[in-house]
């Protein structure tokens, strides 16, 4: 089984938060988890809700802050073993091209 997971860590802070958010994403490597960072949030894969849920809850302790507000919305597809990718794969299959496409100005 994979759960796969979406993950936003955010200090509630003036200016960059990317020195707290990269804390967060290095608290994932402690935990037997895969992980893809994005601008909005980290997509995290595990081989079950328990560490997904640890290597979660790790990352928000590892933001240094007042106030930390996080995001953790859970996909625990339990009948089928499925990876990330291949969420994306089937999108783009019915597409028939990438789910994906630069802004242009």
């Amino acid at each position: 089984m994979t759960v796969i997971g979406f993950l936003s860590v955010a200090p509630v802070v003036e200016g960059s938060m990317s020195g707290e958010v990269a804390k967060a994403v290095a608290a994932l490597d402690e935990f037997d988890v895969g992980y893809e960072t994005t601008p909005m949030g980290t997509i995290i894969e595990a081989d079950d809700s328990a560490e997904l849920f640890a290597a979660a809850g790790a990352a928000h302790e590892a933001v240094d802050a007042d106030r930390v507000s996080t995001f953790l919305k859970v996909d625990d597809k339990r009948t089928v073993d499925q990876a990330a990718s291949e969420k994306v794969d089937a999108v783009e299959e019915h597409l028939g091209r990438e789910a994906r496409r630069e802004r242009t100005e």
